[in-house]
């Protein structure tokens, strides 16, 4: 039931502007679609671009997705207020900037001098610099996009468990309990888990019966991953097979997800599935962990090194990669494997 002050501050439209990128957008859904079922009288539609709109599935029905080009028609200042004109038709009583960047700073700034609140969420990047000399831990992301909605209605709380809420679409693979998805890339190879160490953690699982499903994106990826694919029985990749749509349902029906910190483990969690993640040139001190996971679930070593950034970097300034390289296949593969039959313990268990 609404609570009253809730009532008194549910605001009649918010734009909710995210531009990029995958993962970061993936980041805002528990918050948005936790905030919207609080506040049903309240019409929420969410600013982006026309792929990450894709992944908005069974969104409640109090939001909507819009979408710009910002390579063409919406590029720049000019396209900016192009856009910003556009908007404004729509009538918004708040802008909840889950950006934060020069690009949205444009829109807030025109929608603050037409009299519309426009609420931003605190990227603390003054802080910044005590991560990554190892005086402080910066809040997660998650977290903070939330505090954004509880400046407009203070009572909200995250209720958001998963896209697909047991309503699982059919997938055109048969993935059975106790399956693992690896997505062993990611941007920068200070964040990428060095793929002959993951290819032998791929080897270890399937020659202990483990299934593997592999995830990564279109050409060399999609390559690579088909080559271990080739070598080992019961491994399958389904890089650069299926629409996104299609790679999250499959996502749903893993027990397990194997990320780094990119995009896919972020993307697992909104299909509510466990996520062991691993951790290189960032760490989850930097804010960017996913909804809802353990930290248990973050393997990662705390060098002396770590975090050498907050969003990742092409190279490794002591040239050793020590931070990846000294997790060892064994390891990996031996917290999947304790995770998986855990996992089917409590599943026999919750069947009597």
């Amino acid at each position: 039931m609404e609570t009253s002050a809730a009532k008194k501050n549910n605001p009649a439209k918010i734009l909710v502007i995210r531009l990029s990128a995958l993962g970061d957008v993936a980041m805002t859904l528990p918050a948005i679609y936790s905030f919207a079922r609080c506040n049903p009288e309240a019409r929420i539609e969410v600013l982006t671009r026309p792929f990450f709109a894709r992944i908005f599935i069974n969104k409640p029905e109090n939001v909507s997705v819009i979408t710009a080009d910002f390579k063409t028609k919406n590029h720049g200042f000019i396209g900016m207020v192009r856009l910003f004109l556009q908007l404004r038709k729509h009538g918004y009583t708040c802008v909840a900037d889950l950006h934060n960047v020069s690009r949205s700073w444009i829109l807030d700034w025109l929608f603050r001098l037409t009299g519309v609140r426009v609420l931003m969420v605190d990227k603390m990047r003054e802080g910044r610099k005590a991560v990554l000399s190892h005086h402080g831990v910066q809040p997660k992301f998650t977290d903070r996009y939330m505090d954004v909605f509880r400046h407009i209605v203070p009572e909200t709380h995250f209720c958001f468990t998963t896209l697909f809420d047991g309503n699982l679409p059919i997938v055109p693979l048969d993935i059975q309990q106790g399956a693992v998805g690896i997505a062993p890339f990611a941007r920068y190879v200070t964040k990428t888990y060095p793929p002959e160490l993951m290819k032998q953690v791929v080897k270890l699982l399937t020659d202990r019966g483990v299934p593997v499903f592999l995830f990564g994106g279109r050409g060399r990826e999609a390559e690579t991953l088909q080559a271990w694919a080739d070598k080992y029985n019961g491994c399958t990749s389904v890089a650069g097979r299926f629409d996104i749509e299609t790679e999250l349902a499959l996502m749903a029906r893993l027990t397990l997800m194997v990320a780094m910190d990119s995009a896919n483990q972020h993307l697992a969690s909104l299909c509510g599935v466990r996520v062991l993640t691993l951790w290189g040139g960032t760490s989850p001190a930097c804010g960017f962990t996913a909804y809802g996971q353990k930290a248990a679930d973050q393997l990662c070593l705390n060098l002396d090194c770590q975090p050498c950034s907050i969003g990742g970097s092409p190279d490794c300034r002591l040239g050793t990669l020590a931070c990846l390289k000294d997790i060892t296949p064994e390891e990996v593969a031996d917290r999947i494997i304790t995770i998986i039959r855990n996992s089917k313990e409590q599943n026999n268990k919750n069947q009597c």
